[in-house]
């Protein structure tokens, strides 16, 4: 049984990225598409509603793009489990308030026992300060947290 992976919309954002003269985005578009095209396919990957309605935002022709790439994806159930524990993870740890929906990503990868939850948000996600609070969390309430990383992290050989 290959590892889960719950794909968070920064990648998705970044999959579909349009060329950046920017270094740093420039990088992270090149990273995302090699792990896309190498790596994925080691995995079985998941996401959420969640992730579908932040897709859905911004540029039409982009976002159509994200949501059909989305279409491949088992969607995970965002159930009271879920919203109860991203509420956890909002009232007992660093995230701030406006970091919401990043919260029910990392409860809905939690809940549902993924091995990975793969973003480039490393402000709220992928922050090893905040992820060492969310596995206490996590643990308090019998989860254990997937390893929250960025595809860099999942390029292997």
């Amino acid at each position: 049984m290959s590892e889960t992976v719950y794909i968070e919309t920064s990648i998705l954002g970044y999959l579909t990225a349009r060329p950046s003269r920017d270094i740093v985005v420039a990088a992270t578009i090149e990273i995302t598409r090699e792990w896309w095209d190498m790596r994925r396919s080691y995995f079985q990957l998941y996401s959420s509603q969640a992730v579908v309605k932040e897709t859905s935002q911004g540029d039409a022709a982009i976002s159509s793009q994200r949501l059909e790439i989305l279409r491949d994806f088992s969607l995970l159930d965002l159930n009271q489990s879920v919203l109860d524990l991203a509420e956890q993870f909002l009232g007992r740890s660093n995230l701030p308030a406006k970091a919401d929906v990043d919260a029910v990503h990392i409860a809905a990868a939690t809940v549902h026992g993924m091995d990975y939850l793969l973003t480039w948000n490393c402000k709220h996600i992928a922050n090893a300060q905040i992820q060492r609070k969310l596995a206490e969390i996590s643990l308090d309430l019998g989860y254990e947290l997937p390893i929250l990383c960025t595809p860099y992290e999942l390029l292997g050989d």
